[in-house]
């Protein structure tokens, strides 16, 4: 089978990325809404994160925590689908069958990254608004949205606030391709570690064990860019009024970061920390496990051997 950029390998990979992150999330998406509210909305006290959806399912609703759900799973299956396909097919096209090594898989993790941030930043910008909207904030200076849909809220965003706002986070997006960067590097060599050169399928165990501290150091490193970032995609900031756009994100990210540190030290950095690892760590555990496990099954229907797993 071909191991070029399009192969049904790379596809494979895709789509069971897709998959397994979409049902991942599904099962933990009530403690990401914590960690989004944790993180933009600056008056609410960082509390556990059971205390944060109690409050949210006490003054919204029962289904509050599920807010915005679908455009969320429609970016996050785009967003996957883009970054194993990238990851894959460069993997695939660098090394021609050889063993790979954690800098190799750096680099192509930061280039897979590359791709999908912008390409998809656009869907995540739209999915944050919903995400948030309806929700009763502590800060007075959040106004409230009105988007009907994930159409209407990209055609509001475009009149509103001009193309341009549909990738307001980029920066720190391209920054944070870090974060699935590093993940895969750790991922990747801890499998390596765990076969010893034996070219055998993982346990689930220890699939769903490697996919967890992968994540964990990821999140860790990169969650005060990552805070910053959920800002300036909900879009209630005050902009720079530097004329070059590279200095003007720079400008705004240095005053966010700033400003938060400010007000509430150097922890208010890392606010809303608990509720991302739990659910950032059990989702991408849950969905590494399943990745490996529809990858796995997949080729074995398509006729692939062992070999495959020397590749990867």
């Amino acid at each position: 089978m071909s191991s070029g950029v399009f192969s049904y390998e790379s596809l494979v990979h895709a789509v069971s990325g897709a998959v397994g992150s979409v049902t991942a999330m599904t099962v933990f998406f009530p403690l990401d809404t914590a960690r989004l509210r944790l993180q933009v909305d600056e008056q609410r006290k960082a509390q556990s994160t059971p205390a944060v959806l109690a409050e949210i399912v006490k003054e919204e609703g029962l289904l509050a925590p599920y807010r915005g759900w679908f455009p969320v799973i429609c970016s996050l299956c785009c967003s996957n689908f883009v970054y194993f396909y990238c990851f894959h097919s460069l993997k695939a096209s660098w090394l021609k069958g050889h063993q790979s090594a954690p800098s190799t898989d750096l680099i192509i993790g930061i280039a897979a990254g590359v791709v999908n941030v912008l390409v998809t930043t656009p869907l995540w910008v739209v999915n944050t608004r919903l995400k948030l909207q309806g929700s009763k904030f502590r800060n007075a200076d959040i106004h409230p949205t009105n988007y009907s849909g994930i159409l209407d809220a990209f055609a509001q965003i475009i009149r509103d606030e001009g193309v341009g706002a549909l990738w307001n986070g980029t920066f720190p997006s391209l920054l944070l391709v870090m974060n699935p960067a590093i993940q895969f590097m750790i991922y990747e060599g801890l499998k390596r570690q765990l076969r010893r050169g034996v070219p055998r399928e993982l346990s689930s165990l220890e699939v769903f064990m490697i996919g967890a501290v992968s994540k964990a150091v990821a999140t860790t490193v990169t969650y005060p860019l990552q805070t910053i970032q959920s800002i300036l995609r909900f879009g209630q900031f005050n902009k720079s009024t530097e004329r070059s756009k590279l200095l003007s994100s720079l400008k705004t990210i240095k005053c966010l970061l700033i400003n938060r540190v400010r007000k509430y030290g150097m922890l208010g950095l890392f606010k809303g920390l608990e509720a991302k690892l739990l659910q950032t760590v059990l989702t991408a555990a849950l969905m590494f496990l399943l990745y490996e496990k529809i990858a796995s099954c997949t080729f074995r229907v398509m006729g692939l051997t062992n070999n495959q797993y020397k590749k990867r």
